[in-house]
């Protein structure tokens, strides 16, 4: 449903502000944005040129869109995967990348983050395996002690092989692994357990942004979080929703979220889609 949601604003949104864009072929369009020198139809003016001023937030928009080539048309330059509108990594720069976000001191205390921090996107933890072997997987962003991993339409938090999981050296010191969810010998929501090991080995705090729309995402977090042995790090983890953030972010920005995200401060009303119209 939230799906269906997205796809209906942003093909709005896009058609009514004159946006570069294509949709994907299937039942469910996705809007998917033509980038420019100057403008991005996927990000909020403001974020898009501090991104591009910063080589490595710019760096990020290079990744290739994995389904391109038989879901978009073809493109002489390529799609990448923060063209589409159902990218959490691109609703996620949106807002931390937006001058002046990271100098909230009232974000920072809701979130765990120093004011003036600089966001690092795409962080590699090296999480410890056994055998003196790395996990370099990354993590969408460090915020200074804060690591977070953000969510929007994604199906789940994947699932993963139990012999992976299980090499994990300090996975039986974090975690009861009796309680740790399985489905047919693979791990349930993968990425939120390998994110607290991070939090826990870089002795971080570590925080799972969804959309208050998604009740399976959060419900996923808690039966994850119920595993955990250690007190500390219960208190060092955490989940917000888009909505709650959004209260405490520019007031332009807000305005951006509203229309393209449906994403606004809780107990106020959504817009009717179209930029403009109130």
């Amino acid at each position: 449903m939230l799906r269906r949601e997205l796809s209906s604003r942003n093909a709005i949104y896009a058609s009514s502000l004159r946006l570069s864009h294509v949709t994907s072929y299937g039942d469910m369009p996705v809007v998917v944005y033509r980038p420019s020198e100057l403008r991005h139809g996927n990000f909020f003016d403001a974020s898009y040129r501090s991104i591009l001023n910063r080589p490595g937030w710019k760096h990020r928009l290079g990744k290739v869109h994995a389904q391109a080539r038989r879901a978009l048309p073809r493109s002489d330059e390529g799609w990448k995967e923060l063209d589409s509108s159902m990218s959490s990594d691109a609703l996620l720069m949106n807002v931390f990348c937006c001058p002046g976000v990271t100098q909230s001191r009232a974000l920072g205390l809701k979130l765990g983050f120093e004011v003036d921090e600089v966001p690092e996107f795409g962080f590699r933890a090296g999480i410890p395996r056994d055998g003196g072997r790395l996990d370099r997987t990354e993590i969408d962003m460090k915020l200074g002690t804060l690591l977070a991993e953000s969510k929007l339409t994604e199906t789940d938090f994947q699932n993963q092989r139990s012999e992976i999981v299980e090499s994990y050296r300090e996975l039986r010191e974090v975690f009861d692994g009796e309680l740790l969810s399985r489905r047919n010998g693979r791990y349930v929501s993968y990425q939120l357990i390998r994110n607290v090991l991070a939090a826990h080995h870089l002795g971080m705090s570590f925080c799972v942004l969804v959309d208050a729309r998604r009740p399976d995402l959060i419900e996923a977090w808690f039966a994850v979080m119920k595993c955990v042995r250690l007190a500390d790090l219960r208190t060092r983890c955490k989940v917000l929703t888009w909505q709650e953030l959004a209260e405490l972010l520019p007031d332009e920005l807000q305005v951006f979220l509203d229309h393209k995200y449906g994403i606004v401060p809780p107990g106020r009303p959504l817009s009717l889609c179209q930029p403009g119209i109130e």
